[in-house]
């Protein structure tokens, strides 16, 4: 089994939409893990550095040139660069994911992205409402009557979720790719939703 969920990052991408997945990656409760079932890896257009909107910048360890053609998961994480141009050369990485079975997710823009090249015409689906996707999908997006108003929906090992759903869009994720049991994934996920002082009162 391959070990390696690869983000997508355009440029001036949302850093704070990938952060819970990366985190339960990496370490549980106590610390980091010692041997985790998957890694984090990251790919932009280039090898260069890549600007979140925050401002920070990631290096990344693969281009759209020289990323792996087997992996655990796509992660497209969404911001402002899915609005252009160099967004469309992600199409053909998602349709070779999607043929191949592998688990994606799309979040906030991303999602949208996925509208407007039919990707989420074949599943029940998300993103930052139906009309965002009907106007990014126009004549490709025809399937509105698929869209749930819900933080994020998972269909068909496709997970979208609008950008406000940062840990649910998580907690999906984490389900499809078997992370940890269903019982560590949800308390991970009502940890971080309800706050360590509401939770352990």
């Amino acid at each position: 089994m391959n070990k390696e969920i690869l983000y997508i990052l355009l440029p001036d991408f949302a850093g704070h939409e990938m952060v819970y997945l990366a985190e339960a990656v990496a370490s549980d409760e106590y610390a980091l893990k010692e041997n985790p079932k998957y890694v984090s890896k990251f790919v932009a257009p280039t090898l260069t550095p890549v600007k979140s909107i925050g401002g920070f910048r990631l290096l990344p360890d693969y281009s759209f040139d020289t990323m792996p053609d087997d992996y655990a998961a796509l992660v497209l994480v969404g911001g402002f660069g899915w609005t252009t141009p160099i967004a469309d050369k992600v199409a053909s990485i998602v349709k070779h994911a999607i043929e191949k079975g592998k688990i994606v997710g799309a979040i906030c823009n991303a999602a949208s992205f996925m509208a407007k090249h039919g990707f989420l015409n074949n599943i029940k689906h998300t993103g930052n409402g139906i009309e965002q996707l009907s106007i990014w999908g126009r004549e490709n997006y025809t399937n509105s009557n698929g869209y749930v108003n819900a933080q994020a929906v998972s269909d068909a090992s496709i997970v979208t979720a609008n950008g406000s759903a940062t840990l649910e869009f998580a907690k999906e994720l984490l389900l499809l790719l078997k992370n940890d049991t269903p019982e560590r994934i949800e308390m991970y996920y009502q940890f971080n939703k309800q706050g360590f002082c509401d939770l352990f009162k």
